[in-house]
């Protein structure tokens, strides 16, 4: 493919003078081999089902045309970073330009999976903080796959830094922040990761099973093991088939945070990037701007909390919230003890954050959480009830429902307890919840606004909940449940001068549903 010059309105200045780049020629070693097996089914179902027709001819090509195309985006990839951009081309017969402005990108990824650790390669992704939905990578994410390990470091660097790599200099040694103990392991098995994991083993069995009408439980071993269950009493069946369940969950989990986290490293750089780096068989490098970190998040969901650990994560800008994203990419510590995880968030922060004393809630707080619980338990009793009497479900379920009542209290009074807010220095601390309780610290000098919202519930018990939105994280983080007077008195003071037009009027303090935000 001919290195000809992008077209205008994605042109660097100075860009012809840049050396293009291509890919590892190492990849065509694993690229086939890739392609060959996602056509497998196609293959198989091709040669078993075509034969005495023409349809084996067709999967033989359809697999043929796919590794071709393989092998030509190995061969005709290449790349380039100007002062300006980054510029990609590849394609053969269908040519495919893109260009990404240096100050848009906003994270620089190395993964190395497996099949790239195999020739010592990595595959770079560079992304420019767009959600855009679908699968794959999109518009937000270019990925250069593959590329020595050398080479990933010098872009990552590279383009991190905005530096090009004429003045690029040696840079002083990293400053250790966090490294994994392999003491924390024990937390593995109440992050529930293996429960998860248990879930889609069994639905994708059942799954399977329900389509091929095979019925699992008259299949040798698990026939036997069925039959001793109906023979032994339901209690005793109930104890073993718990205790087996506890075993298998707390094995997977503990294999799942060994394969994540063996050799998490979270370093400082001295260009005021934290980098992190972690895994087993798949090792993943994350690099967070510390200018583009909005805050931290501790995270600490009800069985983690029992044994007192929890996980810090970073609100930044540029990185994905929740299934996609990690995808783990903010992880500033994994599962630890909380006593750890508050430090690292200190450290990150430059802030006091594991001694910061949290405002107390009012005890109208507490009979709102308490109601709320109650009547969730109370509606569910309510549905089952009205199923039973039109003969759909039996009794049994509407009254076993409230048997909850007691834990709806329980939960209900815990999250009253969890309820809590400050201000220290540059950041609006918040924590709330009780089955996945967080506490998070975003600066207040990045908020995009405040909005102070007041339900009809809540006006009658004088209280309001104070929303921060950021450009980071999950949008926006809430102080829930805050007497009124208090929760605009905070507001105030989260964005200072932004609601004093709203809350001084004739003298008297004016409160209002919901106040307008700051673009």
């Amino acid at each position: 493919m001919n290195a000809a010059a992008p077209s205008p309105p994605v042109a660097a200045e100075g860009a012809g003078d840049t050396p293009w780049h291509r890919l590892d020629r190492r990849m065509l070693l694993i690229r086939p081999v890739l392609d060959l097996v996602k056509s497998l089914p196609v293959l198989v179902g091709a040669l078993l089902l075509g034969h005495g027709n023409n349809w084996q001819w067709i999967g033989l090509a359809a697999t043929a045309v796919t590794i071709g195309v393989g092998i030509s985006h190995c061969l005709t990839s290449r790349y380039r970073v100007t002062a300006t951009q980054i510029e990609w081309h590849t394609g053969l017969l269908l040519r495919k330009q893109r260009a990404i402005p240096r100050d848009r990108i906003r994270t620089v990824d190395v993964l190395s999976e497996p099949k790239h650790r195999l020739f010592s390669l990595s595959a770079v992704r560079i992304g420019t903080g767009r959600h855009d939905h679908g699968k794959g990578p999109g518009k937000d994410q270019l990925v250069l796959d593959a590329v020595t390990h050398a080479e990933a470091e010098r872009l990552r660097a590279l383009l991190l830094h905005r530096k090009t790599a004429e003045t690029e200099a040696p840079q002083p040694p990293e400053s250790l922040v966090a490294e994994v103990d392999k003491r924390w392991v024990r937390y593995a098995p109440f992050t529930l990761s293996g429960l998860a994991v248990v879930a889609a083993i069994l639905g994708t069995v059942y799954h399977f099973a329900h389509e091929l009408h095979f019925d699992p439980t008259s299949f040798g071993p698990l026939r036997d093991l069925t039959n001793r269950a109906l023979e032994q009493p339901v209690w005793l069946t109930v104890v073993l088939a718990a205790a087996g369940l506890l075993v298998l969950v707390s094995v997977l989990s503990v294999g799942g945070y060994v394969l994540s986290f063996w050799n998490f490293r979270l370093t400082r750089e001295p260009g005021g990037t934290l980098h992190i780096r972690r895994g087993l068989i798949t090792t993943r490098s994350v690099s967070i701007e510390e200018d583009r970190l909005r805050g931290v998040e501790i995270k600490e969901p009800l069985p983690l909390r029992m044994v007192g650990g929890a996980k810090c994560v970073a609100v930044a800008a540029g990185l994905r919230e929740g299934k996609g994203a990690d995808r783990g990419g903010g992880l500033l510590l994994p599962p630890a003890p909380a006593g750890k995880a508050r430090e690292i968030a200190s450290e990150v922060l430059g802030e006091d954050f594991a001694n910061v004393p949290l405002v107390r809630h009012s005890r109208r707080a507490l009979t709102r959480r308490i109601t709320r619980a109650v009547f969730a338990v109370l509606a569910l009793s309510a549905a089952l009830f009205a199923l039973a009497w039109l003969d759909v479900l039996p009794e049994w379920p509407w009254q076993a429902a409230l048997v909850l009542l007691p834990f709806a209290v329980l939960v209900g009074f815990d999250r009253y307890r969890s309820l809590g807010h400050a201000i220290t220095g540059r950041y609006l601390v918040t924590r709330s919840g009780s089955l996945a309780r967080a506490t998070v610290a975003v600066r207040r000098d990045r908020l995009t606004g405040i909005v102070v919202h007041q339900s009809l519930f809540q006006r009658r018990a004088g209280l309001v909940t104070v929303i921060a939105p950021v450009a980071a994280g999950r949008g926006h983080y809430r102080v829930l449940d805050v007497d009124e007077g208090a929760g605009l008195a905070l507001a105030d003071t989260a964005v200072p001068g932004l609601l004093t037009p709203f809350l001084a009027s004739g003298g008297k303090t004016v409160t209002c549903g919901n106040l307008p935000t700051r673009s």
